[in-house]
């Protein structure tokens, strides 16, 4: 180490790397773990949460770093990577680190984003395990989410075959007319399939369940995944399970997994989501994995649970968030941690020239496509014109009172008057920046990047949240809209302001979170405005509630919850050594 990722993949260092990884019991011993909280599972581990949390209850917290950045590109701008690099960093230092990141969906792993491993010398292992599955949280929650669909057209379809005292006498149901044109659910996969997003079920016989039309989305936009990352333990996730809404019946009542007597069978289904799985990155540094990706149609955070955990047996814990400080941080801020009662020392916006100049009106950057030349060659006129999107990422952080660091994620076509330039800009706004050339170097890179982070979490801070509790449905949207997103208001449509103010009006939604959907490449609803656009409304068009995770999601512009696959996916060039079973071409 460090290997040359100029020359060799993203997998072939990972393979490289993990010829050395630590074994599960050598884990144990590092991070003081007593038997039986660390569950073998093949490469890697899982951590029995509630045996730790239990014995470490008095324990004092470490240092909680957020990870967040600026709006990317298509591509990405190497959050995954860079909290890799700090934790690498932070080791190379001697420091006690760790952290959390989310684990990738199949779909984009297939698709052209690739999987979420991090980069170069700063990435996750064993990234194959990592990019295809690992323990199977994703896998559980897909089948957990599919039997209440199984539940619900089930009791449809015997529901329309039988009167009220056969379905009495053949299973002691009780009749919930269930109204056809009122399913809220869909059925879930982990891939990009756009051709599932408008379906027709139950064609054939009165046998063959009920016809109708109905959805798939992408796993992990699951209303589960979202349990997965705010829940406190297995009584919790119990709790909420026979609370999600799946349709209304013909009175406008809700149909909940409770009311199917499905909630428990879910329950079963995830019960070892709840333990994070334990990685490391290429130099061995601890890394939990815990929840999905999808910040913009969902929550988006590594869980709570991973961050208790990492918060006890780390002096530095290092949490991940979804996309830019407009969503990532936001969600962050304002739900996981009025949920959690967790806040923040410092938050790590990450940068990069690449997005910056495309703030600053460079040529569209397509994901399978070459870049085009201008965001590998200086262009300081490009990049200046564009840094207004950074400064308006640093100012949501230090108006939640938060330390922002800027992380400058160097690309080897940088040039020094580039960095000079982005540095001295963040500065001038309030903010510690940092030079990271972890990609190329690993911890060594990273070094600049570590102190500064540490600097920043040995200072006091005043967290807050944007907005009280108790501020009604309609204000919050406004003031999410104004001053994160820098729009003039929120406006509504018909549909979804009828049903923001029945909300409003029932006590039921009170303590609802906010979680706003909208496209991650721009700060406003319209993903070809790029920049700090001006003049504008965020447009609300509908609203979705997640009852178990008592979430109210309000979307803004056009959201698919089902992504599509592109025209040159990833999997044309994966697949598997017949002799060795090893697997290429993840990137």
């Amino acid at each position: 180490m460090p290997y040359d990722p100029l020359v060799m993949s993203d997998w072939q260092i990972a393979e490289e790397a993990e010829k050395n990884m630590p074994e599960p019991h050598e884990w144990r011993e590092r991070l003081n773990l007593e038997k039986g909280e660390i569950l073998p599972y093949g490469k890697v581990a899982r951590l029995d949460h509630a045996r730790i949390l239990q014995r470490l209850a008095n324990k004092p917290d470490g240092k909680y770093i957020q990870v967040t950045g600026i709006t990317p590109t298509p591509l990405g701008e190497g959050k995954s990577t860079t909290t890799c690099g700090l934790l690498e960093g932070m080791g190379k230092r001697g420091l006690n680190v760790g952290g959390c990141i989310r684990q990738p969906s199949c779909g984009p792993t297939m698709n052209i984003k690739g999987t979420a491993a991090g980069g170069g010398n700063a990435l996750l292992i064993p990234m194959t395990e990592f990019s295809l599955g690992l323990t199977g949280d994703i896998n559980d929650i897909t089948n957990a989410h599919n039997l209440a669909m199984v539940a619900l057209t089930a009791r449809m379809q015997h529901e329309r075959n039988y009167d009220d005292r056969k379905l009495l006498a053949l299973s002691n149901m009780k009749r919930l007319d269930i109204d056809p044109t009122r399913v809220e659910m869909g059925w879930v996969m982990d891939f990009c399939a756009q051709s599932l997003r408008n379906i027709i079920i139950g064609i054939g016989g009165k046998m063959d369940g009920f016809t109708m039309q109905s959805k798939f989305q992408i796993a992990v936009s699951s209303e589960l995944m979202a349990l997965l990352a705010i829940v406190k333990d297995m009584a919790d996730l119990r709790h909420r399970m026979d609370r999600i809404t799946v349709a209304y019946n013909k009175h406008g009542d809700r149909v909940t997994t409770g009311d199917l007597q499905v909630g428990g069978a879910m329950t079963a289904l995830m019960r070892n989501t709840l333990n994070p799985t334990l990685c490391c990155t290429a130099e061995y540094q601890p890394l939990m994995v815990h929840t999905g990706p999808f910040a913009n149609i969902s929550l988006g955070q590594s869980s709570i649970i991973a961050d208790k955990i990492g918060l006890k047996i780390f002096d530095y814990h290092v949490t991940e968030s979804g996309f830019a400080a407009d969503i990532g941080f936001e969600k962050f801020c304002n739900v996981k941690c009025r949920l959690s009662d967790l806040k923040p020392n410092c938050s790590v916006i990450v940068a990069t020239i690449r997005a910056l100049k495309m703030h600053g009106g460079g040529p569209t950057i397509v994901p399978g496509l070459r870049i085009p030349d201008e965001y590998t060659r200086e262009d300081l006129d490009l990049l200046e014109k564009g840094i207004p999107n950074m400064l308006h990422h640093i100012k949501i952080v230090q108006e939640a009172g938060v330390r922002p660091v800027v992380c400058i994620n160097v690309f080897h076509t940088d040039t020094k008057e580039e960095i000079n330039m982005v540095k001295r800009a963040a500065e001038q706004a309030g903010a510690r920046c940092a030079v990271s050339r972890h990609w190329e170097f690993g911890g060594e890179g990273a070094l600049e990047l570590a102190d500064v982070v540490k600097e920043a979490c040995d200072e006091d801070n005043e967290f807050k949240f944007l907005y009280p509790a108790e501020m009604k449905i309609r204000d919050r949207v406004d003031k999410i809209a104004r001053e994160i997103y820098g729009a003039d208001g929120a406006i509504w449509s018909l549909h979804a302001e009828a049903r923001a103010r029945a909300l409003e009006n029932d006590p039921e939604y009170d303590d609802y979170a906010t979680i706003m959907v909208k496209t991650p490449l721009s700060l406003s609803h319209d993903p070809s405005l790029k920049g700090v656009p001006k003049g504008w409304v965020l447009p609300i068009q509908d609203v979705m509630v997640y009852s178990g995770a008592r979430f109210l999601c309000f979307f803004a512009g056009e959201v698919n919850l089902m992504p599509g696959t592109g025209s040159n996916p990833a999997f044309r060039r994966i697949d598997i050594d017949p002799h060795t079973g090893k697997v290429h071409g993840i990137s």
